[in-house]
């Protein structure tokens, strides 16, 4: 069953997106916009929580660089991935109420 799972990241997805779902289920919420929108605030609270969990990294890569170049550089560029992920998830937090607007006005 193990290399199943390994073999078959998409199985691991479901999973996920399956329980997200449960409540939904449960309390027979069952629409295709709510579904969307429960599981868009999920991604959406996970994707800041590794951006957080990237700038600490970073921070400790320059701690630990000690003025050492080589280990300076690479804190720098964990830096700059840092700054643009950090900034997706900016864009994709506005993006998507006015992309939800435009599809919904138009039904």
């Amino acid at each position: 069953m193990k290399n199943y799972i390994k073999k078959n990241p998409a199985l691991i997805i479901a999973l996920f997106l399956g329980v997200l779902l449960i409540p939904n289920l449960a309390f027979a919420q069952i629409t295709i916009t709510g579904m969307v929108e429960s599981v868009g605030i999920v991604i959406g609270n996970v994707a800041v929580f590794i951006v957080i969990i990237f700038w600490i990294l970073t921070g400790l890569l320059f701690l630990s660089a000690q003025g050492a170049p080589e280990k300076l550089t690479t804190a720098k560029k964990a830096l700059f991935a840092a700054i643009g992920g950090t900034i997706i998830v900016i864009l994709a937090k506005f993006a998507a109420p006015i992309l939800w607007s435009a599809i919904t006005a138009g039904a």
